[in-house]
């Protein structure tokens, strides 16, 4: 058997950059299954790029990462091909209310369709392989799900319901239209009707639909509030605060000191008040008008946030993380 010298690899250079034993690199190995035209064992890529035991275990990782990126299909034999000589089409899952959906492909191309029976086995967002297979009666391509490369998230937001014996959670997300099966035990004391987070721990197939464990209870479907609750989880917002950050809100002064009062004017003993709602996270805005011989003064607070958050702090990046009020 022939093997390739990995000298004629023309990103050697930079794998020797970035690792200690430098693997053959991507483009490289598509090029030789590109070239071979047919699927090749894991066995023989060893022994074809040669190699050594110390590196097999990073290079068995790199086939890997290849196949969860779309790039290269292991068969059931275990032998590997590249996706582009396989007819297949990479791309994320788009789902709709009426249980269909779509693949938007991570190339230039066409949605293809997948029909409410391939729906079943994947989630939106999810990156998935599919093949198509053939024209439905729009027109439009249809595709067959062949091999699901990512999740694209395990946990979920919805109801918990129990019908028959059976308990369940209905995704609030109106394109997911499978439920969740909770099993006896997984529940965490959810009562029927409430809002709860539910974590899957076992992905939909053809054949078995997702089930998974509540991990936490919202509330009731009418409480106050409980729409933005539903919304932060649903979209994985960010709502707990670090122990880094805790840390430093601790070491804010209430009081404001001389220090602070440097190089500003004093206006603390003006009846300023808030013009934040009483349900306001935070109140950074006030107000304060008083009658002048010939008409009124109106002064305006504004809170400088910059001055207790510095750039760098822990504070400074939950902000940059966070970008928003939501």
């Amino acid at each position: 058997m022939k093997k390739i010298h990995r000298s004629k690899d023309p990103h050697l250079q930079r794998e020797a950059n970035k690792y200690e034993y430098p693997l053959p690199s991507r483009e490289f190995i598509a090029d030789y299954l590109r070239d071979h035209g047919r699927p090749v064992t894991h066995k023989r890529l060893v022994e074809i790029f040669d190699i050594q035991p110390i590196e097999s275990e990073a290079f068995r990782r790199r086939l890997i990462a290849m196949c969860r990126d779309g790039q290269l299909i292991s068969n059931r034999r275990g032998s590997y091909a590249l996706v582009e000589q396989m007819d297949l089409v990479a791309g994320r899952v788009v789902g709709h209310k009426d249980g269909f959906g779509f693949l938007i492909s991570d190339k230039e191309g066409p949605d293809i369709f997948l029909s409410p029976r391939q729906m079943p086995q994947v989630f939106p967002g999810d990156r998935i392989l599919v093949r198509v297979s053939g024209l439905n009666e729009r027109g439009r391509q249809e595709g067959h799900i062949v091999e699901i490369l990512e999740r694209n998230s395990d946990q979920f937001v919805g109801r918990f319901y129990q019908e028959n014996g059976v308990a369940f959670v209905t995704p609030e997300n109106k394109n997911i239209t499978q439920d969740i099966i909770i099993p006896p035990g997984e529940s965490a004391g959810a009562k029927p009707g409430q809002f709860v987070v539910v974590v899957i721990t076992a992905f939909p197939t053809l054949r078995r639909q997702a089930s998974g464990k509540i991990t936490e209870i919202l509330g009731e479907h009418m409480a106050p509030g409980m729409e933005i609750e539903v919304v932060i989880r649903s979209y994985n917002l960010p709502h707990h605060w670090s122990d880094e950050v805790n840390q430093e809100i601790k070491q804010l002064q209430q009081d404001v000191t001389e220090k602070d009062r440097a190089g500003r004017k004093d206006l603390r003993h003006l009846a300023f008040v808030t013009i934040d709602g009483e349900d306001a996270k935070d109140f950074d805005d006030a107000v304060y008008c008083e009658q002048k011989p010939k008409g009124w003064r109106l002064s305006v607070a504004i809170a400088d946030v910059s001055y207790y958050v510095k750039p760098g702090q822990n504070l400074d990046t939950e902000a940059s993380t966070r970008g928003n009020s939501v």
